[in-house]
């Protein structure tokens, strides 16, 4: 969207840069990252970037003006978890990077969760482009290394000594964002702890360190509670649901209540119209909307063409949500004259005494394929994958 730092990126591109960008990585973490790392970054213009500050600030400011037990009807009864909190510590937005009926880019809500993103990752990421873009640099993000690591320190650590925090997530070892949380580890010098290795005594928690006992006081948590049912024989000595000892940073209930559930709830321009499937009305077409599954995670169970045929097979209709189809522009221009589409993902964090969350950094995602997912790509395409977004006056 911005010609000239487009020109200069794919003027100075070649894939020696993409492999030395990997490198860094690797050097920096130690590990290579198991999601696909877009070639380029996305160049969006300052009048972008206010339409989706506008967005999210009336957005944020709709939740907060919901009827108080609103959001916890979210919740599934057996996903229920003690010690809930007044907000999350985390929210984050998605938004396509659309065309309008009138021919203007404009961001469109996709999806919205208070669930931890890549937060140590994308600042590295950022850094790592600048350094083999240096002209880049002049486009970085305010927000510096030391900046970030304050801002996680106070929220997930907090006043604990390090060791008595953890990154909470089961199997780490083969999540696709494993880089993140090794990062997370060197950027605050707490540890990643697989949830079959908690233990614990009366109501309080524990994980081993070289040998040693340590009390768990705050969970930094990065398990997806409701998908831990579809794990075969996981055996556990701790159950979300009890009542434990623990800060929870942020709480498993924001996951549900933070969601696709919101969507029907919300009007802003850049807000497609959604409906829960048994509201459905009947003077709307199925054809203009997508189906969506309330609590999925990275896409799974999105129908981009839905029939009456198959959502008059769904039992649970109030789980799903129908949402207005928006058009990704494909905008973003390869070194071969073809393009991607992307969206755009907000970070922030909501410290516990503010009154509205803080916007730290952003990820984007860019595809070729019909929905914003590199497992739908093409294996040689290019400009896809994960990737970060600089703001710039046009």
């Amino acid at each position: 969207m911005i010609s000239k730092y487009r020109k200069q990126f794919n003027k100075e591109f070649t894939p020696q840069k993409y492999e030395e960008v990997q490198r860094l990585l690797m050097e920096k973490s130690g590990i290579q990252p198991s999601f696909r790392l877009s070639e380029s970054p996305l160049f969006l213009t300052k009048e972008f970037e206010a339409k989706l500050l506008d967005a999210s600030n009336s957005i944020i400011e709709q939740i907060k003006n919901l009827p108080e037990g609103t959001l916890e009807k979210a919740i599934p009864e057996n996903c229920k978890v003690p010690n809930d909190t007044q907000q999350p510590h985390f929210f984050t937005i998605d938004f396509g990077i659309c065309r309008n009926e009138n021919g203007n880019i404009e961001p469109q809500l996709i999806e919205l969760q208070a669930f931890p993103s890549l937060f140590a990752f994308q600042k590295v990421f950022e850094d790592t482009l600048c350094e083999v873009y240096p002209f880049l640099s002049d486009l970085q993000n305010e927000l510096t290394s030391e900046d970030l690591k304050k801002y996680l320190s106070e929220l997930i650590i907090g006043e604990e000594n390090p060791e008595n925090v953890i990154l909470l997530e089961i199997f780490p070892e083969k999540q696709k964002t494993l880089i993140d949380f090794v990062l997370t580890e060197k950027l605050l010098g707490i540890k990643t702890v697989c949830l079959t290795k908690v233990k614990k005594e009366g109501k309080k928690l524990f994980y081993e360190n070289k040998g040693k006992k340590i009390e768990i006081k705050r969970i930094y948590n990065r398990v997806i509670f409701d998908e831990l049912d579809k794990i075969p024989n996981l055996n556990l000595e701790f159950d979300f649901r009890e009542d434990v000892d623990v800060k929870w940073i942020t709480h498993p209930n924001w996951f549900f209540k933070i969601s696709k559930f919101l969507l029907p709830m919300l009007n802003h321009q850049f807000v497609p119209k959604s409906y829960f499937l048994h509201e459905f009305p009947a003077d709307e077409n199925l054809e203009n909307f997508v189906l969506k599954p309330l609590f999925s995670f990275a896409g799974s169970g999105v129908n981009l063409n839905p029939t009456k045929e198959i959502t008059d097979a769904i039992q649970d209709k109030e789980n799903y949500i129908l949402q207005r189809k928006v058009n990704y522009e494909p905008i973003f221009e390869d070194i071969n004259g073809e393009f991607s589409k992307a969206e755009i993902r907000l970070l922030y964090i909501w410290r516990e005494n503010d009154d509205y969350p803080i916007l730290i950094e952003n990820l984007g995602r860019m595809t070729k394929a019909a929905m914003v997912n590199v497992d739908f790509n093409k294996k040689d395409a290019i400009w896809i994958g994960s990737s970060t977004a600089f703001f710039a006056e046009e």
